[in-house]
């Protein structure tokens, strides 16, 4: 009930004097409608003015009074809609059908309508509804001061009553137009929100890829930095040539690894820099992962024979390319390997990756470093299948199929 009596809305200063000046707007007006009602010079002629009943009788102070009651509670319209309206409805009935208290044969019906505007607008589109129904039954029903005329009377009760449905009305249109522009701008706030998250997710998946990026390439030419040293050392003393060119090839892998990744850091940093663009590394750089094996001192089998690279989507060969750079660095560093298998195929369906090494099997960093992790996280996107595991006959083994198909 109380929800009823009473409007759960803040009201501003501005809103007071708004509504201030609305009621005093609706006092002055109805007072110079009864004012001029009253005077001969508005209907001149005398006996149609006995005929319609009305008299040259001034307003009076109670008249004023009653007119006050239909206008002046519009100040608390907003805080009370339904009080407000009961009121000032009730005021005018009483007026208009007493003609004891109001020396004219018509009062404003400015106040009720303002605040059935009000309730309209204010309230659910159905309390709107109810009470425009609920004005226009009274008015059409109400006593009339005996004398009037029956068309005056008739035009009255529905002139009120089109009042009363063109100030719901009015309400209602205002009220869902202010509900559609605050939807609309919910829907647009939560679209931005969306937009930030999905920025922020974006943003954070190229975080990943940029780490993995830069983990492969560190990994890779690390490792060989790292054999290639074991190596001229042992070569220094006996062969101090051929350990001077293992040197010149450490001093180059590892410019080309920091080359790679002051680019990639450079790009970064810098965002109105020009992008690198080299093309990303496939399958076609398989030779590299041979000679970086060899070069390590552990024997190695490719065999592409039934992979057809044109039929294959560049991204798919890219990946795949990651993958088993990823899956030979791990083999050399971890494996303890003395040979490693690389195996590409294809069909018009999929394509897949097999590398396989003879070591001692699954290591920590094998089975949950990022590396797998990574391959793993690749696969996925692509929609498909990755398997890492030891071998029955010793030994580890990555494989991945890949869909050529559509995917996300």
């Amino acid at each position: 009930m109380y929800d009823y009596l009473t409007n759960d809305k803040e009201m501003t200063s501005l809103d007071w004097a708004i509504d201030i000046a609305i009621a005093v707007g609706a006092f002055v007006l109805g007072w110079a409608q009864l004012s001029l009602s009253n005077m001969s010079f508005v209907l001149q002629d005398e006996d149609f003015r006995t005929l319609i009943g009305v008299v040259n009788v001034s307003p009076d102070f109670s008249t004023y009074m009653l007119l006050g009651l239909t206008t002046w509670p519009l100040i608390l319209r907003r805080k009370f809609p339904w009080p407000v309206l009961v009121f000032t409805f009730i005021a005018y009935v009483v007026a208009l059908s007493h003609s004891n208290y109001v020396s004219a044969y018509t009062l404003a019906f400015f106040g009720p309508m303002v605040a059935v505007f009000t309730v309209a607008h204010e309230r659910s589109i159905e309390e709107g509804i109810i009470a425009a129904a609920v004005c226009v039954a009274v008015l059409m029903l109400m006593e009339m001061p005996f004398g009037l005329n029956e068309s005056l009377v008739l035009l009255g009760r529905i002139q009120n009553s089109t009042y009363v449905m063109v100030a719901a009305i009015a309400g209602i249109a205002l009220s869902t137009y202010k509900n559609y522009v605050k939807a609309s701008e919910e829907r647009a706030a939560a679209a931005e929100a969306q937009k930030e998250v999905e920025a922020q997710r974006r943003v954070q998946e190229e975080r990943v890829a940029i780490a993995r990026e830069i983990h492969d390439i560190t990994a890779h030419s690390l490792t060989a930095v790292s054999i290639q040293a074991a190596a001229a050392e042992k070569m220094i003393e006996r062969d101090p040539e051929a350990a001077r060119e293992v040197i010149v090839q450490v001093r180059d892998t590892s410019k080309s690894a920091l080359e790679e990744i002051r680019s990639m850091i450079g790009v970064l940093r810098n965002e109105n820099q020009e992008a690198e663009t080299v093309p990303t590394q496939g399958t076609d750089r398989l030779s590299d992962l041979v000679e970086y094996v060899e070069e390590a001192g552990l024997g190695v089998q490719l065999d592409t024979s039934d992979y057809h690279k044109d039929a294959v989507p560049a991204f798919v060969d890219v990946a795949l390319f990651g993958i088993a750079r990823e899956a030979v660095t791990n083999a050399v560093r971890h494996a303890q390997a003395s040979n490693i298998t690389i195996k590409l195929s294809s069909n018009e369906k999929r394509a897949s990756l097999l590398v396989e090494d003879d070591g001692k099997g699954a290591t920590s960093l094998q089975s949950g470093g990022h590396g797998v992790q990574g391959m793993e996280e690749r696969v996925h996107v692509l929609g498909g299948t990755f398997k890492a595991s030891n071998r029955v006959q010793g030994g580890f083994s990555v494989s991945a199929d890949v869909p050529l198909g559509e995917t996300d």
